[in-house]
């Protein structure tokens, strides 16, 4: 049973392979923009430390539903849907935005080689995101990296997010039904709670 999920996963999630920029899925409203300046994180100089709370107090200022989670991560709710983010900065080069959503295995496929197959076909087909297995193949963790210079952009940021979540969401269409009660999403944070 479980193998006949995991290969029936793999055969149309390679039909996924492509997904589209952020740019395509959210036309731009000109006009709004030129009136409302993008809301920016200045970064320059800090620590993943120190901007994981200026990144918490933007989110906050912005009225998103967040949580400090970790010294250097934050919990977001976007939706229906939870992403911790995690800044990794470089004094030397390009910065990034780690943003990351989890998700809980079964014990049923938990050392799976079907899951470990399923994974790898993910990796090799799509490229939005990283499938890794955690905690001794408890957890699935989809990682994207959004990129920047010292000042991030909140409004990029959201959008990023959003075609994170609409690429996961395209993939969880070609999952059939059962498979969800072997893969659930994991919360990161009370979906009531706030800093």
């Amino acid at each position: 049973m479980n193998k006949l999920i995991i290969t029936s996963m793999m055969l149309i999630l390679a039909g996924c392979a492509a997904t589209e920029s952020s740019q395509d899925r959210i036309p731009a409203n000109k006009t709004h923009e030129a009136k409302l300046a993008p809301e920016r994180v200045y970064f320059n100089g800090m620590s993943n430390e120190l901007a994981t709370d200026a990144l918490l107090v933007s989110l906050m200022n912005k009225n998103y539903m967040v949580k400090k989670i970790a010294p250097t991560s934050v919990g977001v709710q976007l939706g229906n849907h939870q992403f911790v983010l995690q800044p990794s900065l470089n004094p030397n080069g390009i910065d990034r935005i780690l943003a990351s959503r989890y998700y809980s295995v079964s014990p049923k496929l938990q050392g799976s080689q079907d899951l470990m197959a399923m994974l790898l076909t993910l990796n090799d087909k799509l490229n939005f995101a990283k499938f890794t297995l955690r905690e001794n193949g408890k957890v699935i963790q989809v990682q994207g990296a959004a990129t920047f210079v010292d000042t991030l952009e909140l409004e990029e940021l959201r959008r990023f997010l959003i075609w994170t979540d609409d690429a996961l969401e395209a993939v969880g269409k070609a999952i059939p039904a059962n498979a969800y009660e072997f893969i659930k999403p994991l919360p990161v944070m009370p979906i009531s709670q706030t800093n």
